[in-house]
């Protein structure tokens, strides 16, 4: 008898283990199945997109100055282009040449488009345009003077280094030379506007018209008729002095007068 309680009780004391222990696994279910779920999705590219580049141009003339009524070569090249338009020409290929006569003096500008964005250019030809002639009147013929007397009088003019400005020793030349011409009404002055050999050809050709015009604006207002007064650039093409130093680039930046026959 007491045999059969301590089995009863040994089966019983095994029942409950078994059910704790299932009770447990099954908790341990029900937490696994709470959790929350990870994405397990592929991550999104994050890489930024290949960009695109963006269009490159020039254009070139050739030549950068003429006489009135002469022809100048436009050349353009581009680079990741899709549309390309010139200022006073319209749309053009994207790479070309083409010529053109500019009645006056013109800032060729080119605009290049593309799916990386737009570009510009630009190129300046400048145009020389003749005064008309006018013949001697009463004693002019007596007041012409000699070309000695015309340097010795009317001197060259030197500016500082990316300057049209006069500097005081060019004011002092100026007054010398509008005194002479003055005197002199039948002499006409030809102004050269030069710049040493830095800085691109284009923007040079400006310069040196820049500098040209101050001279003969300061010559007009101190009386000379501005019909005896012509103007023209050749910017850094002629240069006095080759050596690059400072010395030479000052022989350079100046304006220089000639009898204009």
């Amino acid at each position: 008898m007491a045999n059969e309680r301590k089995t009863e009780f040994m089966n019983g004391q095994r029942m409950r283990t078994a059910i704790v222990a299932g009770a447990a696994a099954l908790l341990m279910l029900t937490a696994a199945g709470c959790k929350k779920k990870v994405n397990d999705l592929p991550p999104a590219n994050t890489e930024a997109p290949s960009s695109v580049p963006a269009p490159t141009a020039s254009i070139s003339a050739d030549p950068l100055a003429i006489d009135l009524g002469q022809s100048v070569v436009l050349n353009w090249r581009t680079t990741n282009a899709t549309s390309v338009s010139i200022d006073g020409i319209g749309q053009v290929n994207v790479n070309g040449t083409t010529t053109v006569s500019p009645a006056n003096s013109t800032n060729f500008h080119l605009v290049a488009k593309g799916d990386g964005g737009t570009t510009e250019a630009n190129v300046r030809v400048t145009v020389r345009i003749p005064e008309a002639p006018t013949g001697p009147t009463g004693n002019d013929d007596g007041n012409m003077g000699s070309e000695a007397e015309f340097k010795a009088n009317v001197k060259d003019l030197f500016f500082d280094y990316d300057s049209y400005e006069l500097r005081p020793d060019a004011q002092s030349s100026v007054s010398s030379a509008a005194r002479y011409l003055n005197a002199h009404p039948a002499v006409k002055v030809l102004v050269a506007g030069y710049c040493d050999d830095r800085g691109s050809a284009e923007y040079n050709i400006t310069l040196g018209e820049n500098r040209a015009n101050s001279a003969k604006t300061a010559l007009v207002n101190a009386g000379v008729s501005p019909n005896r007064v012509r103007v023209v650039s050749y910017g850094k093409e002629r240069q006095f002095c080759t050596e690059e130093s400072e010395s030479c680039w000052q022989q350079n930046r100046r304006d220089q007068f000639s009898l204009d026959r």
